[in-house]
């Protein structure tokens, strides 16, 4: 397996408070890899310190071989990485079309079809598409928030908690989409709902209290019933 995105032994703080106190990761080019760990464990700064948004004090942060530590998040941005943060990231007051054009590097070719491509893996889009986001359910919120950072070719899409507030059946919805989005691109994903998780990971991490503690297949997690409990409350 080829390496496209690797931490090792990864430290990062906000303010006087160190997070992340060793992170040890790494996705292969096609995988889809998820994240997760208790409330609190550090699965959200993980992501924030990929982007930059969060400072890392130590350790290896790496995309396809080129070293992450220091440089400003738009930067990291157009090397490859698509982000989905936790709450939506986007803009209320503007349309659904202004919210996923804005978010293109530039308007080609290439990017006018991965907007037929959005559209047509988010059909509620298509029907809101010149309505505020801000008259958007929250499915439709994350729905839009996850064409964001489609309509660019990344090499890998940073998801936070897709499935955050959302009622079952949109759950359910926001799975099949993530499963067509892994098609096309390596995606990285931290997630609370156990189901969507196995739904979509072919392997896992365990974040515990800012430190990788577990990692594997996600079909051995699923009958792991011991390490569920011990690291995950379920």
């Amino acid at each position: 397996m080829k390496s496209l995105l690797k931490t090792q032994d990864l430290v990062s703080y906000i303010g006087p408070y160190t997070i992340l106190q060793g992170v040890d990761v790494e996705v292969g080019f096609g995988e889809a890899v998820v994240i997760l760990g208790r409330n609190g464990a550090g699965k959200t700064t993980f992501l924030r310190t990929i982007m930059g948004l969060v400072q890392t004090r130590s350790g290896i942060l790496e995309l396809d071989g080129k070293n992450l530590v220091g440089m400003p998040p738009y930067e990291i941005q157009k090397l490859g990485i698509g982000y989905v943060p936790e709450h939506y990231g986007t803009f209320d007051l503007l349309t659904v079309e202004e919210n996923l054009r804005l978010a293109m590097w530039k308007e080609d070719a290439d990017s006018k079809a991965r907007l037929n491509y959005v559209l047509d893996l988010f059909p509620d889009l298509k029907l809101a598409y010149k309505r505020n986001s801000k008259t958007l359910s929250g499915g439709q919120r994350q729905m839009l928030s996850i064409g964001r950072a489609l309509v660019n070719k990344n090499k890998i899409l940073l998801i936070d908690e897709p499935s955050k507030g959302l009622a079952p059946v949109i759950i359910e919805r926001v799975a099949l989409a993530l499963n067509e989005i892994k098609k096309e691109t390596t995606v990285l994903l931290v997630e609370q709902n156990f189901a969507l998780a196995c739904a979509v990971g072919e392997r896992f991490y365990i974040i515990n209290e800012g430190k990788t503690v577990e990692n594997g297949s996600v079909k051995d997690l699923i009958k792991d019933k011991e390490l569920q409990a011990k690291h995950l409350g379920i």
